[in-house]
């Protein structure tokens, strides 16, 4: 147990990450435990961008899309990301947001499954996947069911009409992570797909799809992999499934041959086919920055130190501040890198804190959450915040009504 704030700075002087601390551009005074909702901005892409449009777009214009790969930069991106998912290069690529990617995905495992029509999903889970289910149900008509179950009862929902189930791998709220492996066999056991969110899991906790065997994931590149706000995010299609998987936003360049500009859709046949339209080059440069530099880091030894961070902020608060009540998982293994409590006051008291520089967020309807990321927080921080939120919480400075002002992002 680090039971003073001189043990948390022993704790900082051995850490073999300390050094990617100095790539992020962060603010003085303020301590940043909200890199899991938007994770801040590494130093090299603000550089990165500055170049990208000054010299790619604004010297060399439309030659860029050939002299600069632009046109690659999808392919190119998804490849490094594979790198951190356990998958394999030709298997991910860079494209749209993380609702768009969902679409297709959930109508392209309706393809892969002819004859079921159900997607199976659990209650609680992220809204947008919840959200987008429910459209795409709504346009298919009788060939798409939505099915929302209790949580933990996904697996026993599974019948011989679903085609896939769509959960999210860390969740979003409570940092539950999920057991990929045994969810995805048994879920295959019953000829279903897995198609999995892993939006709080990549660039933040060990991942293997096709160690696991999955079939489909998405995720965004604004999280743990700090690729900027609105970042364009992932896909990732099984090689088995290359090919056959078919998805209904058939933009020109999913196309085998974008630029015979042909009238009828001819998917291409790799990854390419999960491509809608033109790939944002500005955020695909930032974006890729990010991905470099989760790539530089032992991906062992930061999931070691986010769970150690983690599991500091755990003990300190259950220590010094017991109107908290924990609800997230208490072994590092089984969460991801955020931490969550709950209380009535949840809302007012993050307010309170982030007028103090100690930036969390909050989910309604009383949760208190806290991100930690290995490449840029240090054990010293966590101490302090929870001396920030011991005082917050002793002094009920929470109490005051610009606090409790609800604000449109929470």
């Amino acid at each position: 147990m680090t039971s003073t704030r001189a043990d948390a700075q022993a704790l900082d002087a051995a850490d073999p990450l300390a050094r990617f601390r100095d790539a992020f551009d962060l603010p003085a005074g303020v301590i940043y435990l909200d890199g899991n909702s938007l994770g801040p901005p590494p130093k090299a892409a603000l550089a990165r961008l500055s170049e990208t449009a000054a010299s790619e777009w604004g010297r060399d214009l439309i030659r860029s899309w050939n002299t600069n790969g632009w046109m690659e930069a999808p392919l190119r991106v998804g490849g490094k990301i594979a790198g951190l998912i356990g998958a394999k290069p030709h298997e991910v690529t860079v494209a749209d947001s993380t609702s768009v990617n969902l679409f297709k995905l959930a109508a392209g495992a309706l393809s892969l499954r002819p004859g079921r029509t159900t997607l199976v999903a659990q209650a609680g889970d992220f809204p947008t996947d919840l959200h987008i289910l429910q459209g795409l149900g709504e346009l298919m008509g009788d060939r798409a069911r939505l099915k929302i179950v209790p949580e933990g009862e996904l697996v026993e929902a599974i019948d011989a009409d679903t085609a896939a189930f769509v959960l999210t791998h860390v969740h979003y709220r409570s940092s539950q992570r999920w057991d990929m492996a045994g969810i995805t066999a048994a879920a295959q056991a019953k000829g279903a797909l897995a198609l999995w969110d892993l939006s709080h899991s990549a660039g933040a906790v060990a991942v293997d799809l096709n160690g696991c065997n999955a079939d489909l994931a998405v995720g965004c590149g604004y999280k743990h992999l700090n690729g900027g706000p609105g970042a364009p995010a992932f896909l990732f299609v099984a090689e088995r499934h290359l090919g056959a998987i078919r998805q209904p936003l058939t933009g020109w360049l999913g196309h085998a041959e974008p630029f015979a500009f042909e009238d009828v859709h001819r998917p291409a046949p790799d990854i390419r086919a999960m491509t809608t339209g033109t790939p944002p080059i500005l955020s695909l440069a930032a974006l890729e920055v990010g991905i470099d530099l989760h790539l530089s880091a032992d991906r062992a030894a930061a999931e070691a130190k986010g769970g150690a961070l983690s599991d500091l902020f755990i003990a300190l608060v259950a220590a010094r501040c017991p109107e908290l009540t924990l609800a997230s998982p208490r072994a590092a293994a089984a969460r991801g890198l955020h931490v969550s409590h709950t209380h009535p006051d949840g809302y007012a008291i993050v307010q309170a804190l982030i007028a103090r520089g100690v930036i969390g967020d909050f989910r309604a309807p009383d949760v208190l959450r806290f991100g930690f990321s290995p490449l840029f927080t240090r054990f010293t921080e966590v101490w302090d915040a929870v001396e920030v939120l011991a005082e917050v919480m002793a002094s009920r400075a929470y109490d005051r009504a610009e606090f409790r002002a609800r604000a449109a992002v929470t």
